[in-house]
């Protein structure tokens, strides 16, 4: 299987405090990989220095075997992206935001137009499309957020959050987008604290804690892991393994 993203060694400083701290892992082709971890982990960091929106002090990041730099434009193209916060425009209906966000990737008018209706049709926006942001419910704005990311059908999206703030029924349709992508051939990188989603969605997990991997592997072999004192009588669920691992005190 094929290698679309790899870390090795990575280390970002902030004066004396290391965000990162000599990070290394790998991201296979078709694969939904979770990054895990409490605020202040280093999960933001990492992704900033591998979509090289932040510098980093040492370290190599590759994506699709090449290395990763700010005017790296080809490998660029490549990529979604879909932060926490919506990033669209209020006064544009829905076809015309993803229009303009494909567009940016896109500039054949007809190839543009059959990947926006297929965009359309993966996040089931049909029958919005001529509606403002401001007049769709928040689980659609979410879907919308996504649509517009990956309108341009990149081979590797980033997804953070993506589910925030939204009720149980859009969150469930969102997870069926991203598996959606997944089984069109997208490799996912996938940031949540809702434990139920990555256990749905990932078939990899990495939990970061102050800069570092602290465990690796599918859910059921980080489920392994955990020492629970509290006697389970269906075995430790993920959120069990996840405070085991990182501890109960609140984070910044």
């Amino acid at each position: 299987m094929d290698t679309v993203v790899s870390v090795k060694n990575l280390v970002k400083k902030y004066k004396n405090h290391a965000a990162v701290d000599d990070l290394s892992f790998s991201v296979k082709k078709g694969e939904i990989l979770g990054l895990l971890g409490p605020n202040g982990s280093g999960k933001t960091t990492t992704i900033n220095c591998i979509l090289s929106l932040l510098d980093f002090d040492s370290g190599n990041i590759k994506i699709f075997g090449k290395s990763m730099r700010p005017d790296a434009y080809s490998i660029k193209q490549k990529i979604g992206v879909i932060f926490q916060e919506v990033a669209v425009f209020d006064e544009l209906p829905v076809y015309e935001n993803i229009d303009y966000f494909c567009g940016l990737y896109v500039k054949d008018k007809n190839t543009r137009k059959s990947y926006i209706k297929d965009a359309i049709k993966l996040v089931g926006l049909e029958k919005f499309e001529k509606y403002r942001p401001k007049q769709l419910s928040g689980g659609l704005l979410r879907r919308l957020n996504i649509a517009c990311g990956i309108a341009h059908k990149p081979e590797l999206i980033f997804l953070d959050e993506p589910t925030v703030a939204v009720d149980p029924q859009s969150r469930n349709n969102i997870q069926n987008d991203i598996k959606k992508l997944r089984d069109h051939g997208a490799t996912v990188i996938y940031t949540t604290h809702y434990m139920e989603e990555v256990e749905e969605l990932c078939d990899r997990i990495i939990i970061l804690d102050n800069g570092k991997i602290i465990a690796s592997g599918t859910v059921e072999e980080l489920k392994k892991l955990a020492k629970t004192k509290t006697k389970v009588v269906e075995g430790p669920t993920l959120n069990d393994v996840f405070l085991e691992l990182t501890g109960k005190a609140l984070r910044d």
